[in-house]
């Protein structure tokens, strides 16, 4: 196994590879401690990688310069190897919600009724109208301030809140807000269902389970026929083996798409349910190998 970061190159990785007729490419990344035979990669696992770090004696402009050089030329490579889990091009496509969601609804999924605005005059006519809805981010990022990181999660607003003319400063996510008997957390793994039932014990988690996860209980469950095949679909047109996806179950048993996290987190609903999501990702990553 080969690990490293982004920001490791150039300063702390050396990378040289050759393209054959074959049209594979074949070299190594070193580091001091280790390197890896490109032409050997059977899988690549993309998590969370930060920012190149160049030398401190280069210059600002040089350094931009340097960072578009890095991006397309050791970034270019990276996205030539095979196989991804998941590719980094598909998972910055598949991170938009809006695309999520018209997949997810041309697929034959349940979804809610949703508007993303910037004008608080519509945001307050579809909130009246829906009767009762929440507001989302678009993404996990949380904002700074005086009190230091500060999370956004899904809230419910009402109508009046939405006369806030901050709203017309940037995008905003609203749906309506679905009864739930619980929710689902299910992770696929190469066409591996491995769903999660999540009970909230409390009324912060029953708006938004991150908020408060001591009281949730996790248990395994059965992913519907039916909704494995709208899942198969929607992976397929994101161009994902792997996903994390998150759905709200109606008291009448509906399973209502809530979004689909591309580079999700897993490994705490294994812990909580015995879900052996951790060897599907190694058997995906023990693929064929490619040769020089």
């Amino acid at each position: 196994m080969f690990r490293c970061d982004v920001a490791d190159f150039p300063e702390r990785l050396s990378v040289g590879a050759e393209l054959l007729r074959g049209g594979s490419w074949c070299g190594q990344l070193r580091t001091a401690q280790r390197s890896l035979d490109v032409g050997s990669v059977a899988g690549i696992y993309y998590r969370r990688p930060t920012g190149f770090e160049f030398h401190p004696d280069m210059s600002e402009s040089e350094r931009k310069w340097s960072a578009a050089q890095a991006r397309m030329g050791f970034g270019g490579l990276l996205a030539a190897v095979e196989p991804w889990l998941n590719h980094p091009h598909f998972i910055g496509y598949a991170e938009y919600k809006p695309v999520q969601l018209r997949l997810a609804a041309r697929g034959g999924m349940a979804v809610p009724r949703t508007v993303i605005t910037n004008d608080p005059h519509l945001a307050r006519r579809f909130v009246a109208e829906v009767g009762d809805a929440v507001y989302k981010p678009f993404t996990s990022r949380g904002v700074v301030d005086a009190d230091g990181y500060q999370q956004v999660y899904t809230r419910r607003v009402t109508a009046e809140q939405c006369d806030d003319p901050n709203i017309a400063r940037t995008m905003h996510l609203f749906q309506e807000w679905v009864p739930k008997a619980f929710e689902v957390r299910l992770t696929v793994v190469d066409d591996q269902f491995f769903a999660a039932r999540i009970d909230a014990g409390s009324a912060k988690a029953g708006e938004d389970w991150r908020t408060d996860y001591a009281a949730l209980t996790y248990t395994s469950v059965e992913t519907p026929t039916a909704v494995r095949a709208r899942v198969r679909k929607l992976l397929g047109g994101l161009g994902l083996r792997f996903g994390a996806l998150d759905f709200i179950v109606t008291p009448g048993g509906e399973w209502i798409f809530l979004e689909c996290n591309p580079n999700g987190q897993w490994a705490w609903i294994e812990d909580a349910t015995g879900l052996p999501i951790t060897a599907a990702l190694a058997d995906a990553l023990q693929g064929t190998k490619e040769t020089c």
